[in-house]
């Protein structure tokens, strides 16, 4: 089990937003977590990807991006929002907009982790910025993680303003075929429900999103249940994990749309020009890119 301390940390850089919370009294503070890469979570996610072979045991390399399993916050029931994600104000900044979405990031590696090592992540929040979209107004926010000296990571998230009832669920995009001689790496990870809701719980994620199917057309205004940010990504960096031996060294990635429970997901890849790297991306049923990335070893 993670235990969790906090204290002040460096206020972060650019421009604070306005009118989405009163963010000139709002100081970050660096969260310290101590965790422990136990085999039960990664035999896990092992089983729900069908990963071939047997699952990382005690001493072996940890997948690149599965850290994400480890430094759970175990927030107390009470201080969730109506929408399952925890109330804003502590470690992420207050704010009156509702809806976040975990958006894209950047990990680098130094060092694989290893089942069985004892971790320190160290937390701040380095940037808060207000923009404006086709939707309305958005607050991004990125997050800084390091994992001792093994992997150093931003992650960004934003926050939107709630669902208006009157504008009706997304509507599906145009389908588009997709041009499969253009990838040589293939993977099709059948999204449904039920994996949906593991991915959930094997990540403490109580985002009603992900599991509440009245909750994301109803509330939300999704044609169906979402497709979770990290899932798409272990997904991509499970391409190559298949194809390549070697750990990755950096992973860049980026939400482009969401991905619904409606077909499978199509993962998709192939090595770039310069043969250090691969291009990734992820596709829904109608053809349309959900997630894009790169990785280099």
């Amino acid at each position: 089990m993670a235990t969790t301390s906090d204290e002040p940390g460096t206020p972060p850089a650019g421009p604070f937003p306005s009118g989405h919370g009163d963010l000139s009294q709002w100081t970050p503070v660096a969260e310290r977590t101590i965790d422990t890469v136990a085999p039960g979570p990664a035999a896990a996610l092992h089983a729900l990807l069908d990963a071939p072979g047997p699952p990382p045991g005690a001493g072996d390399a940890l997948p690149a991006l599965w850290h994400w399993l480890y430094f759970l916050p175990a927030v107390a029931q009470r201080e969730l929002g109506p929408d399952g994600h925890p109330r804003r104000g502590g470690f992420l900044p207050p704010g009156a907009l509702p809806r976040r979405m975990f958006v894209g990031g950047r990990v680098r590696t130094s060092t694989p982790l290893t089942i069985g090592d004892r971790i320190a992540r160290e937390g701040t929040v380095t940037g808060v910025t207000d923009k404006s979209g086709r939707s309305g107004p958005l607050v991004f926010v990125t997050v800084h993680y390091r994992l001792a000296e093994a992997i150093d990571e931003h992650q960004d998230l934003v926050y939107r303003a709630a669902a208006q009832p009157s504008a009706g669920p997304l509507a599906p995009p145009e389908p588009t075929p997709l041009d499969e001689g253009a990838w040589t790496l293939r993977l099709d990870l059948a999204v449904d429900p039920v994996l949906l809701f593991r991915f959930s719980a094997l990540t403490y994620n109580a985002h009603r999103i992900h599991y509440d199917r009245r909750f994301a057309t109803d509330v939300e205004g999704y044609p169906g249940l979402v497709v979770h940010g990290p899932l798409q990504a272990i997904a991509l960096a499970e391409l190559c994990r298949r194809s390549q031996p070697q750990p990755l060294r950096t992973f860049d990635f980026r939400a482009l749309r969401p991905a619904f429970d409606e077909g499978p997901l199509r993962v998709r890849g192939r090595v770039a020009d310069d043969a250090a790297s691969t291009d990734l991306a992820a596709f829904d049923v109608y053809g349309s890119a959900t997630m894009t990335a790169r990785a280099s070893w």
